[in-house]
């Protein structure tokens, strides 16, 4: 069931930016950081709950795809899913693509995913029944060929 009758469930990447760097100028980038990553991450619980797989602890590749179809191109379209794996220690890492954060950023700018980075963390923390800690170590801003998150086991 769409949202909006006419428009339907889906607005534009540019008016999405334009939220962030509003938030940016009131809050400044670290405190627009905090709010991004903390609604992302309300809206990754909610996504896995909504999959069903909240405490499911399913494989990383299971995880990815599921992630990829619900935010993917057959979803919101907040962006590519396009690998996870474990690494040792249960270190998680997920590499995305098309990501709204970086939509249209020139190279080399210094944006982070707050939003998408929080909103992949939080589903893989409900669906693994576990905490982490999330950061992102790839760009396509800086170079990568990714925006890669990688999460590590809290305990």
């Amino acid at each position: 069931m769409a949202l909006r009758s006419e428009l339907g469930d889906f607005s534009s990447i540019v008016c999405f930016k334009a939220l962030i760097t509003g938030v940016e100028d009131t809050l400044g980038t670290e405190g627009a950081a905090a709010v991004f990553v903390q609604a992302g991450r309300l809206r990754g619980q909610k996504l896995a709950h909504e999959l069903g797989l909240a405490g499911a602890k399913v494989s990383v590749e299971q995880l990815a795809a599921a992630l990829n179809n619900a935010v993917g191109k057959d979803g919101t379209r907040l962006c590519r899913i396009d690998a996870a794996r474990e690494l040792p220690g249960g270190v998680i890492q997920v590499d995305t693509g098309e990501t709204v954060c970086s939509a249209g950023e020139a190279m080399g700018s210094q944006r982070q995913c707050t939003f998408t980075l929080g909103a992949v963390a939080a589903a893989v923390e409900t669906v693994m029944g576990r905490p982490y800690t999330a950061r992102q170590v790839g760009s396509v801003l800086r170079g990568g060929t990714h925006d890669t998150f990688e999460f590590t086991p809290v305990g």
